[in-house]
């Protein structure tokens, strides 16, 4: 960040008065921007037992399997966020339940969010950001190609509370890039 969006002034990074780490303040008008990390929303769908994958048309990690995910945009929760992507990611609607997995990528400054999710009706298909899409068994799971680690917890995660029939909430951490 080079310029105050506020003010158009030059920024300065420095620890502000009360404060403990360095931000980036305008010295003209004294607003402080905070860089904090973004948040991930996404969910698990699933129609019938099988889960909702979408093979990536954009970098990173261009051809690879996920789950519907993206950021979470201003105005909406993270529920609708969750929905929303997966409508624009596999044109599937869905019906957003309970939080499944949290996890901090620290390197990427950011936290994934993801949620379990039941698919209105079986109908899905490839968006802007998706070669493809497929609804997978369990047992079938292409883990070798998936996008990001969040993804395999969550969908780890998912299978584990399937077996126990319970609903937990997973909380897991990656400090640096790479599986």
């Amino acid at each position: 960040m080079k310029y105050c969006p506020s003010c158009a002034h030059t920024l300065a990074i420095r620890i502000p008065e009360g404060d403990s780490l360095p931000r980036y303040v305008c010295e003209a008008c004294g607003e402080i921007h905070y860089r904090n990390p973004r948040l991930v929303v996404g969910c698990v769908p699933v129609w019938e037992g099988r889960i909702l994958l979408c093979r990536r048309a954009i970098e990173p990690r261009y051809g690879y399997w996920t789950t519907p995910a993206g950021f979470l945009e201003n105005d909406e929760t993270c529920e609708e966020g969750a929905a929303r992507e997966t409508e624009e990611e596999a044109r599937a609607r869905v019906e957003v339940g309970s939080p499944l997995a949290m996890m901090d990528v620290v390197h990427a400054r950011q936290v994934h969010l993801m949620y379990r999710a039941r698919m209105l009706d079986a109908s899905h298909e490839a968006g802007p950001e998706s070669l493809e899409t497929a609804l997978v068994d369990p047992d079938a799971i292409p883990w070798e190609e998936l996008a990001f680690p969040s993804i395999r917890f969550s969908l780890e995660a998912w299978l584990k509370d399937r077996e126990s029939g319970r609903e937990d909430f997973h909380v897991s951490h990656v400090r640096r890039r790479g599986w």
